[in-house]
């Protein structure tokens, strides 16, 4: 799990959030960040605030969606999800959206989600059994 947020605070919300549910989660301050991390962390999901200085969060969907290596990675963009956002997240390839403020389990609800559509059934045929659940921390 990658979070990208400018803002520390709301970085940190988010991480606790999902680490109290078991997801291993990585995070970054801005869009660069994000993509010099990716392919490090392997993330399962990657959620994206929009206004975010040197690369917002629309750019970096739009970046993530036209590398072959990123492109099938559920991306959730977490902003204030104005129409405009909406309209160009969705043109950027963007899987879902929370709106900000959000409860925390809206938060986890759509991870879950997002999680277990990116991850391939394993052998036995069960979902989420991949690195964003392990309880590593």
């Amino acid at each position: 799990m990658l979070v990208v947020d400018d803002n520390k605070v709301i970085r940190h919300l988010i991480r606790v959030n999902l680490e109290l549910e078991g997801f291993e989660v990585v995070t970054a301050a801005d869009g660069v960040e994000c993509l010099d991390l990716v392919h490090r962390v392997c993330p399962d999901v990657i959620t994206l605030d929009v206004a975010m200085p040197r690369l917002d969060g629309l750019q970096t969907a739009t970046r993530l969606r036209s590398d072959p290596r990123t492109r099938h990675l559920p991306v959730a963009v977490i902003s204030a999800c104005t129409p405009y956002e909406v309209d160009s997240g969705v043109a950027a390839g963007v899987d879902a959206f929370l709106a900000k403020p959000f409860e925390p389990s809206e938060l986890v609800r759509l991870v879950r989600q997002l999680t277990d559509r990116g991850d391939p059934p394993s052998a036995d045929g069960r979902h989420g059994a991949g690195r964003a659940e392990s309880a590593a921390g």
